[in-house]
């Protein structure tokens, strides 16, 4: 690492011995060569060492000065480097290099025009103006989509004495275009839903995008005081923690699925409504 030249010179007539390490004129054969390097050099501001006093290969900071009177850093090494015809012929120093090539500066580019934003899509008028988390019968629910889940509400209903009937819950966010949405099967009065979920014919429900859809879909009921219990089929995996797998629904899946209630809500609480 290249010194101060205080320190350099210090350092060598410690280690020389001597007062005067190097004499004067000792490296004068050696700057010859380099007449624009000698005029920038001034040894009093380099603590009166004179050029001819250092070696050309000296790791040490000199101070040096053009013509016009810049003062730059540079060791002999980086000096003796530069451009050869530079170094003989002019007296170099990075100022007026900056100068006589100034940096050149990009014009600015326009800012772009800001897209224009989508127009928010407009929600369903018709649900109903509930507080957040209140069941009703939605106009716009869907019918229900298989057999499969008939039976399960039939069954369930049959087991658990809760108001029937009810098919969509008042979410507190948009869910798509409503401010509700659509369980399988609603528990009012436990304030739980029910999912069943199989991969469908072609296998592509429920997974994907549309697994997506279900994790969204189950956020929007828990904000609004609801838990969630999906019976995943087909295997498919679990979403929540209350979810059931299994391969079919009977009367083992749904013992399974009233066993989820009490864990939910407690036995003692779910048990009263078992008829």
């Amino acid at each position: 690492m290249p010194e101060r030249i205080e320190d350099w010179w210090a350092r060598r007539q410690f280690s020389r011995g001597a007062e005067v390490p190097y004499a004067i004129g000792t490296y004068r054969e050696s700057w010859a060569p380099y007449p624009a390097l000698i005029r920038q050099y001034y040894p009093d501001r380099n603590s009166g060492i004179m050029l001819t006093q250092i070696p050309p290969a000296a790791d040490v900071l000199l101070l040096w000065t053009c013509d016009t009177g810049h003062t730059f850093a540079a060791t002999p090494i980086e000096q003796r480097s530069r451009p050869g015809r530079e170094r003989r012929r002019s007296a170099w120093c990075p100022d007026c290099a900056g100068l006589a090539k100034p940096q050149r500066i990009r014009p600015a580019e326009p800012e772009p025009a800001p897209r224009p934003s989508k127009p928010r899509r407009a929600l369903c008028p018709k649900t109903p103006p509930l507080p957040a988390g209140e069941p009703f019968l939605s106009e716009c629910a869907p019918r229900p989509a298989s057999a499969v889940e008939a039976q399960l509400r039939a069954d369930l209903f049959a087991r658990v004495a809760v108001t029937p009937g009810l098919n969509a819950v008042r979410v507190p966010r948009p869910f798509f275009d409503h401010v509700e949405v659509w369980p399988d099967l609603l528990l009012p009065e436990l304030r739980i839903a029910v999912e069943y979920d199989s991969i469908g014919r072609h296998g592509l429900e429920h997974v994907g995008k549309r697994e997506a859809t279900d994790r969204r879909k189950d956020r929007a009921l828990r904000a609004a005081g609801w838990e969630v219990v999906r019976i995943r089929t087909g295997k498919l995996e679990k979403l929540g923690q209350h979810d059931l797998q299994l391969s079919s629904m009977g009367p083992h899946g749904l013992d399974r699925l009233i066993d989820a209630f009490r864990d939910i809500r407690g036995p003692l609480f779910v048990d009263a409504y078992l008829s």
